[in-house]
């Protein structure tokens, strides 16, 4: 498989040829839509993206995931090929991770696997809905802090008082993808697949699906207070955006029930710079989960 940053490595290719179905479902008004990989009926996971991204960022991560094993990722409201609403919010976001699990073939309570804001929506629903959960995995989110990606939105809502930017084609708008917050270090296969994935067409072009309008929680609510309510493993990165003093914020109010592990080597978006390591590090606390 090539794209127009080279070759990719033949792991990458059997990813994204593996099976996969698709599917919609309704939460509180707004039809939501995700991706699934591995046997319906078995005990599962859900792949929680993070702000601006989609389902697509798992195409990679979630087939290897997937033995034994149904594994559901979802376009949260305002994101993806999901509806965008008049307003959003973690509770709203916490309802659609549960619908994901119900709806998408996951037999029993779901470990989710949240990223950067899909960590703090992740760690809302153990706090609000702990036991309908086997647990959660949380990938260098901020948990008490505003996340990159919102703070790049909550910009965009301010400076976009218009329709969204339209490219004139999918070459052009890949040009202009980036991430936030930016990271030298990507695989250039995964950037191209994300990128391209991360449009829609509209009239006179392509343009972004993410809902650049209104997106971003209206009103912050304290998460200082919340307590996960099942098991939990907190995966910071090296090179992402977790340092002190937050870092030794979250590990007090997680607790030393809660494992606290450093991803060697990887930036904010480590299924960029690391997907391999990821699978291996979500890998090892599933099957320790599943003694």
């Amino acid at each position: 498989m090539s794209n127009e940053n080279g070759s990719a490595p033949q792991w990458f290719v059997d990813a994204l040829a593996a099976p996969v179905e698709t599917g919609k479902y309704t939460v509180s008004g707004a039809t939501i839509s995700y991706r699934a990989w591995g046997e319906a009926g078995t005990p599962g996971v859900v792949l929680v993206h993070g702000g601006m991204a989609h389902s697509h960022w798992w195409d990679h991560i979630g087939p290897q995931l997937a033995a034994g094993r149904r594994v559901v990722a979802l376009d949260m409201s305002g994101h993806g090929d999901s509806d965008h609403r008049e307003q959003y919010s973690l509770e709203y976001w916490a309802d659609e991770v549960l619908g994901a699990a119900e709806h998408g073939g996951i037999s029993g309570p779901p470990v989710l696997v949240g990223h950067s804001m899909g960590g703090i929506v992740s760690f809302v629903t153990s706090a609000l809905h702990g036991d309908r959960l086997a647990g959660v995995v949380i990938l260098d989110s901020p948990i008490r802090d505003i996340t990159p990606e919102e703070l790049e939105m909550r910009a965009k809502t301010v400076a976009n008082s218009g329709p969204p930017k339209v490219y004139p084609s999918v070459d052009a708008a890949v040009a202009r993808f980036r991430l936030v917050p930016p990271q030298e270090q990507a695989e250039p296969y995964v950037f191209d697949h994300i990128a391209r994935t991360s449009l829609k067409e509209v009239d006179g072009g392509w343009s972004w699906k993410f809902d650049n309008l209104r997106m971003g929680r209206e009103a912050r609510r304290s998460l200082e207070v919340l307590h996960q309510g099942c098991p939990l493993t907190y995966y910071r990165c090296e090179h992402g955006i977790i340092r002190e003093p937050l870092l030794s914020q979250i590990r007090e109010q997680l607790g030393p029930d809660a494992a606290m592990v450093e991803l060697p080597a990887a930036g904010h978006h480590p299924m960029f710079d690391q997907p391999l390591a990821l699978v291996t590090a979500i890998r090892t606390v599933l099957a320790g989960w599943g003694r």
